[in-house]
């Protein structure tokens, strides 16, 4: 088996060239791959397109490489949480392919297992199936890129829209633990996107919290095998943000009931 550990996540990628394609896992601020993200900052890598649910926050996560224009276009779900991709998007500067979560971490799992189209309910009778939604503005405000109508056909009286699978050029993974292979374990809700992107991606990069020698993992508890990943990198320390700091406080009232307030 081939050893696939980096020594470095400026070495791990440091062949992505600009104007590649990148699946990158994570929701929100959860299990996002922060080291390589930032590596590819630091390298200097542009002209990217994003394929991830969201694109991080204005300082943190994919928002590094938008806050300097490194993102020309991006395939997310949800994107509210910030303000310069905003900015970007309504200026004419960034293309943005809205897509349904679920209909997102289809794709990117079709493409991975070698499908190249499926069919969903996800989005018939809507703009996403009709066509119209606003991918790029230009500077005045105007559509300049729309998106186009998608093949919709009926099996046992539903609709459903068709829609293509995703492989991109790279996918940049966090995981907890990976061993010299490339066998990867996520750890609870940082698995979201992490293991779709490691399939989709035509090379995956994994960084990992726990370099571990091949047989220590527990072939049951292997969430993604070796085959998907081509590069590992060990990352021991990482600062991991809250993007949403909430507390629920309690205090009894004055009638002796406890009250109860989330923040």
């Amino acid at each position: 088996m081939i050893n696939k550990v980096y020594a470095s996540a400026a070495e791990a990628v440091a062949d992505i060239h600009d104007g590649a394609s990148l699946a990158v896992g994570g929701f929100g601020l959860c299990g996002i791959p922060v080291a390589l993200i930032d590596a590819l900052h630091k390298h200097g890598t542009k002209n990217l397109e994003t394929v991830s649910n969201n694109c991080g926050v204005d300082d943190w996560g994919l928002g590094i490489l938008l806050k300097d224009g490194r993102i020309r276009r991006t395939v997310s779900s949800y994107v509210g949480e910030n303000k310069e991709f905003a900015r970007q998007y309504l200026a004419g500067e960034l293309e943005v392919v809205l897509t349904p979560q679920g209909t997102l971490a289809e794709k990117l799992r079709a493409g991975g297992a070698g499908i190249p189209a499926f069919y969903t309910p996800a989005g018939v009778g809507t703009q996403v199936s009709d066509g119209g939604l606003p991918q790029k503005y230009d500077a005045e405000g105007n559509i300049a890129i729309a998106s186009a109508p998608k093949e919709v056909r009926t099996f046992k009286g539903a609709d459903y829209v068709l829609e293509e699978s995703l492989t991109p050029d790279f996918g940049l993974v966090h995981a907890w633990k990976g061993d010299r292979h490339g066998n990867l374990v996520f750890h609870a809700a940082a698995m979201n996107f992490n293991p779709l992107c490691a399939m989709a991606g035509k090379i995956t990069i994994a960084e990992v919290e726990e370099l571990v020698e091949p047989g220590e993992l527990d072939p049951e508890h292997v969430h993604i095998p070796g085959i998907f990943v081509q590069r590992v990198v060990h990352v021991a320390q990482i600062e991991k943000r809250i993007e949403k700091r909430t507390v629920a406080l309690s205090a009894a009232s004055p009638s002796g009931t406890t009250d109860q307030a989330g923040a």
